[in-house]
């Protein structure tokens, strides 16, 4: 068990404010990544600080870079969030986790280091792969998944922390397989309301492995998971039916709809296919016709993001949980158009977007062809400042 040497006031659990009802329309949530630079960090911190004054967000998520790439920074921002009046959500991986020769350590004292500075709120997640690499490896002796890491925390530490996982409301990524042309034609109904296509090439979590998704995701909150947030989706529909069916699966906890905020359309096209994330094709068609005008899209991000809201507001949706990107312009033109907030759009500054820049971030990776102001190339090393 966990020693209790907590000397700050302490985080509420999330489950317990997720079951009060919002003051207002509905709660919200925002979710940020490490920077990579420590000029990065500094303007992180006053952003925080910002849009929890402006948007009174129920709690505040920190990632865990990919391949466990900002532990450090990670467990250090969450903490800030938590002294600074955040309720800080930590989000905890598998991945390279590896301390003193015992392939847990790593996760014990990261748990550990959050418990002593007041968090009480833990993601548990398998993580993404380490940098440079396709397929994710468990560490000898490790984790192999995130219910291991839900097991692992009630067992070490009780019900000292609220545990949230990740839901995939199109299937996980390692489960979405590419089609050829007579399964596409062959496909379900459930199948063709969670595909996608990209570059031509169509891609659905199949029928099969989507049950073994819901079996899977029904293990992780009978083993202690309180709630879950959803991976990223663009057609409010898809999310609709997948809370349809964890109600089917016998998951009655909370489903927190995870909304990517569009910004702009090269982050928007790449993580749309690197996740195979279904586009619907108004949606598409909508953002390649203004691909070069960024204003625009930024405009339109703020319009289609207040709509998809809007669907799961009346479906009774209780939080929005905003993936900020770091970036804070999109957020508040949303929450202004649903009346959750009002003026914080002419508020907005984002004359730091240059500096907020994930380490480690899953979107480049050694490998990847990416496009900047220097040209075009391929990553070939990703290195920390």
């Amino acid at each position: 068990m966990c020693s209790a040497t907590a000397t700050n006031a302490v985080d509420p659990k999330i489950i317990d404010l997720l079951n009060k009802d919002p003051e207002g329309l509905a709660h919200v949530s925002l979710e940020y990544f490490p920077p990579r630079t420590e000029q990065g960090v500094k303007n992180l911190h006053a952003r925080m600080e910002r849009m929890l004054t402006n948007t009174k967000c129920l709690y505040t998520d920190m990632t865990w870079g990919a391949g466990g790439s900002t532990a450090e920074l990670s467990l250090e921002l969450a903490l800030h969030a938590q002294k600074t009046g955040h309720v800080s959500n930590l989000h905890l991986t598998c991945t390279n986790m590896e301390k003193d020769g015992d392939p847990i350590k790593g996760v014990h004292d990261a748990l550990q280091a959050a418990f002593d500075g007041g968090i009480r709120n833990i993601v548990a997640l398998r993580g993404d792969p380490q940098e440079g690499e396709n397929e994710w490896t468990a560490t000898k002796g490790g984790f192999t998944c995130a219910l291991d890491l839900v097991k692992y925390i009630r067992k070490e530490f009780g019900d000292d922390f609220g545990v949230s996982v990740a839901g995939y409301p199109e299937g996980h990524p390692n489960r979405i397989s590419e089609l050829t042309e007579d399964e596409v034609k062959s496909m379900s109904e459930s199948e063709l309301s969670r595909c996608c296509t990209h570059d031509g090439i169509t891609y659905v979590c199949k029928d099969d492995d989507y049950k073994k998704e819901m079996d899977y995701l029904k293990e992780k909150v009978d083993a202690g998971a309180d709630f879950i947030i959803t991976q990223m989706f663009f057609d409010a529909e898809v999310f609709k039916t997948f809370v349809e069916d964890c109600r089917t699966w016998g998951i009655n906890c909370p489903v927190v709809p995870g909304l990517m905020c569009i910004n702009a359309y090269p982050g928007f096209k790449k993580m749309t296919k690197f996740c195979k994330t279904r586009v619907p094709k108004a949606l598409e068609e909508k953002m390649d016709s203004m691909k070069d005008d960024a204003d625009a899209i930024k405009k339109f991000g703020v319009e289609y993001g207040a709509e998809v809201c809007r669907t799961l507001l009346d479906s009774g949706v209780k939080i929005l949980h905003f993936y900020t990107l770091n970036l804070e312009k999109v957020v508040y033109g949303i929450t202004d158009e649903l009346g959750i907030t009002s003026g914080l759009t002419e508020q907005s500054n984002e004359s730091d977007a240059k500096d907020m820049v994930a380490v480690g971030s899953a979107w480049a990776r050694a490998g990847d062809t990416i496009k900047c102001s220097a040209g075009q190339g391929v990553v070939k090393e990703i290195k920390s400042d």
